[in-house]
């Protein structure tokens, strides 16, 4: 028997399900389904180790980021493969168990557990004080101004765009997260003179968009020290040092009054289930009545196809430790709870594989520059991120959604317009140069890689 075919009956007893795909062993053998699908490479025994000591996703994710396991052909569709064996597979009984250890013998993968890859997250503290949310974010955010250039837009947003149009030549990327960022101005119906508190403010581009096309006065929070560095050197590039302010803040620190508008894109996640209550209050204490808060925060689904609040174990030790997913109605009823009142939710689920790709894309497409910024092995990390991210949303085990919220007055009064459309305002396709308001030196959006 070769090395592939004891490879494939030892995963298969662990998996508790025939292999989803066909295995190439370290000695070159193969077993399995044979096609054109992808092809899984167990390169080292150290692999396997790492499934016996931490079976199901932990240990495969190790395995891939230690370049002891990979994918050859379609990530994304080997990934899919996996997760529905996941969900199909039973658990292991004590037979299942003892047949899976005689083949690892054979093989020579028994051993002490192998030490986990070194940008596994180390975080400390309790759960979401102060001093562990810095961890976190830092963990993610502080990885490389550098890489995140290189990877996003020339706007830097780091959120799920708003595509406007199918992607083409004339319309892509840039043109979709520049779509986002007017619709979210549009929604918090801002004008010239308002004051906006942007809470998670990544790398400034609400902020710079809000402050030059609709003249506003813009605060922005952030945790992490290399976002509000490159933001603040963008926003002396463009002058707009008078209008645009970004912290290193905690969002429970922010003394000011209360703003005209309010907005957090993709931060929510991070505040977790025990805090978020607390998150709710702040914003609702940081808006002015009648003013209106934009939220966009991912979810997982109520069906129970993403029962991981942290979007699974790989999510959870490389990516975004301490992240904190829920169903959409739980957060809305925070929300409500704090004093806001529901206006409109907008689901951008699709909008976010539309978003995601393009990123993959520019990965793959410029390993070797990639490599050259972060390293190998968070290059590996981040090609399963994003691989997964996209299949994610794709088969509707996560959501994403801007909320529209506002605070009503003493009387309990909105101070909305009768119109829904005078409300949402106008779609961003619909007027797509908007004339800057003030003087400022931003640059046109170039084409995406």
């Amino acid at each position: 028997m070769s090395v592939a075919d004891r490879l494939a009956s030892l995963l298969e007893g662990v998996l508790g399900a025939p292999l989803p795909v066909r295995i190439r062993a370290w000695d070159g053998s193969e077993a399995g389904p044979e096609g054109d699908g992808p092809v899984a490479i167990v390169r080292h025994r150290r692999a396997l180790r790492r499934l016996l000591w931490s079976p199901g996703e932990l240990g495969l994710a190790r395995a891939f980021v230690a370049n002891e396991l990979d994918i050859e052909g379609d990530l994304a569709d080997g990934l899919s493969r996996f997760w529905k064996l996941g969900r199909e597979s039973s658990t292991l009984g004590a037979k299942e168990k003892l047949a899976a250890l005689r083949t690892a013998a054979r093989l020579g993968a028994i051993g002490l557990p192998p030490t986990p890859p070194a940008s596994e997250a180390k975080l400390s503290g309790g759960l979401h004080t102060r001093r562990r949310d810095r961890q976190a974010i830092s963990h993610h955010y502080d990885l490389s101004n550098a890489f995140y250039e290189f990877l996003l837009d020339p706007q830097m947003a780091y959120s799920c765009g708003y595509w406007t149009q199918d992607s083409s030549e004339d319309y892509g990327l840039v043109d979709a997260q520049r779509d986002k960022l007017d619709l979210i101005c549009r929604k918090l119906d801002l004008k010239p003179g308002m004051r906006l508190l942007d809470v998670g403010c990544g790398w400034a581009s609400l902020l710079i968009h809000a402050a030059t096309h609709y003249g506003v006065t813009a605060v922005g929070v952030t945790l992490s020290a290399e976002q509000r560095a490159l933001g603040m050197k963008r926003v002396k590039e463009l002058g707009l040092e008078d209008r645009v302010e970004i912290r290193l803040q905690d969002y429970r620190e922010i003394p000011d009054e209360p703003f005209d508008a309010v907005s957090s894109i993709e931060m929510g996640e991070h505040v977790g289930q025990d805090n978020y209550p607390v998150y709710a209050a702040q914003l609702f204490s940081k808006l002015r009545p009648h003013g209106r808060l934009l939220l966009q925060q991912m979810s997982r689904g109520a069906s129970g196809l993403n029962s991981a609040p942290g979007g699974g174990a790989f999510m959870e030790s490389y990516v975004a430790p301490d992240m904190y997913m829920r169903p959409l109605g739980e957060t809305l009823m925070f929300l409500e709870a704090a004093g806001l009142e529901v206006v409109d939710v907008h689901s951008l689920r699709e909008h976010y594989v539309w978003t995601v790709r393009p990123w993959l894309s520019t990965l793959q497409d410029n390993k070797a520059e990639a490599i050259s910024l972060i390293g190998e092995e968070q290059y590996r990390i981040w090609l399963l991120y994003l691989a997964g991210a996209a299949l994610a949303f794709e088969e509707n085990r996560m959501g994403v959604h801007q909320m529209l919220l506002v605070r009503p007055d003493a009387e309990g009064r909105s101070g909305l317009p009768r119109s829904r459309a005078a409300t949402l305002g106008a779609d961003p396709a619909l007027d797509r140069l908007r004339t800057p308001v003030g003087p400022t030196s931003e640059p046109a959006p170039v084409a995406t890689r």
